[in-house]
C-alpha cells in the first residue's frame, strides 16, 4: 500500500474519493507578484494603456481561471465555488495580486486560488508586455486557508 493520496494500489493517477467527507465552510487566500518598471507603474496609475483596463480585466481573468481549475489540473474536483475575490495593490516596484476563494464543500480551494492568482498575474503580464518586457511572476503562494480536517493554516511571512 502507497502514501499518496492521489495514486491507487495499482499505482495509477485517480481522484480522490470524498463521498464520505462532511461540507464545512473553507476558504484559501494566494499572494503573487509581478515586478514591473516605474515607468509601467505610472501608466498603470494613470490608466494609459493600450490593452485597456488592467485590473478589471485581470480580475475576470483569475475569477474565470478559478472556476476552470479541474479542467486545468487533472486531479482537482469539479467546485461549485462560492465567492471569489481577486485584489490588487500597487507596490513601489509592482503589483501584488491577493485572491481569495470560498466555498462550503467536501474539498479545500487551494488550487483555486492559487490558479486564479496565476492567471491574473499572467493577464497583467500579457496587457503590458509590449511596454515592459522586463516585468517577472514572482512568489505565487498560498497564503491561508481554513475550514475541513485539517483546519487552519496560516502562512508565518508575507513578502
Amino acid at each position: 500500500m502507497n502514501n499518496f493520496s492521489h495514486i491507487n494500489n495499482k499505482g495509477e493517477a485517480n481522484m480522490v474519493d470524498i463521498t464520505s467527507k462532511k461540507n464545512s465552510k473553507r476558504k484559501s487566500s494566494a499572494q503573487g507578484f509581478i515586478v514591473v518598471s516605474k515607468e509601467t507603474l505610472k501608466s498603470i496609475k494613470t490608466d494609459n494603456l493600450e490593452k485597456g483596463d488592467l485590473f478589471n480585466t485581470a480580475r475576470i481573468a483569475g475569477i474565470l481561471a478559478a472556476k476552470k481549475t479541474s479542467e486545468l489540473i487533472p486531479l482537482c474536483h469539479p467546485l461549485s465555488i462560492s465567492k471569489i475575490d481577486i485584489n490588487f495593490n500597487i507596490k513601489d516596484n509592482g503589483i501584488e495580486v491577493i485572491t481569495s476563494v470560498s466555498i462550503e464543500g467536501k474539498t479545500g480551494v487551494e488550487m483555486e486560488a492559487l490558479t486564479a492568482t496565476s492567471i491574473a498575474c499572467l493577464t497583467i503580464y500579457d496587457m503590458i508586455k509590449s511596454i515592459d518586457k522586463e516585468s517577472e511572476i514572482t512568489s505565487i503562494r498560498l497564503i491561508s486557508k481554513s475550514g475541513g480536517k485539517s483546519g487552519n493554516w496560516k502562512r508565518k511571512q508575507n513578502y
